[in-house]
């Protein structure tokens, strides 16, 4: 199954209103990266089949690297619905503290941490905010 059809199938699995808003998020975070980017999809099972966390859509790439030397691909941007809400991730930033001191005044009613913007509802949040926020990373880590 192609990527495209999984993240179809993950976004028609959630209920009715958090699958609302992750359809217009992922819409919209797909006009933010360019079109030749990576589109991810990962289901939150471990390499036994356990669920371990839950599942993310992934936009762009990037190469993370560890303390040890080695590396592994990733996603830059992802998103992924949760029992509270959602959650959007801008990976690959070094300075942690930087979504929440850029972003914590505008973004709305969310939760940031050094990568990751949770909130509710996307009613709660300004889209066009965190669409820039998205692109700051993108920026940072291309």
């Amino acid at each position: 199954m192609t990527v495209t059809n999984q993240i179809k199938e993950y976004l028609a699995s959630l209920p009715e209103t958090k699958r609302d808003d992750m359809v217009i998020l992922h819409e919209n975070i797909l006009h933010v990266f360019p079109k030749d980017s990576s589109l991810w999809f990962l289901d939150g099972k471990d390499a036994t089949g356990k669920i371990v966390t839950n599942p993310n859509i992934g936009y762009g790439h990037l190469t993370i690297h560890y303390a040890n030397g080695t590396t592994k691909d990733f996603y830059q941007a992802g998103i992924s619905a949760n029992s509270t809400g959602i959650s959007v991730y801008i990976m690959g930033l070094e300075d942690k503290k930087y979504l929440a001191e850029t972003y914590k005044n505008t973004l709305g009613k969310a939760t940031i941490t050094g990568y990751c913007i949770k909130f509710k509802k996307l009613q709660d949040i300004n889209l066009e905010v965190l669409k820039t926020a998205i692109q700051d990373g993108i920026k940072q880590t291309s």
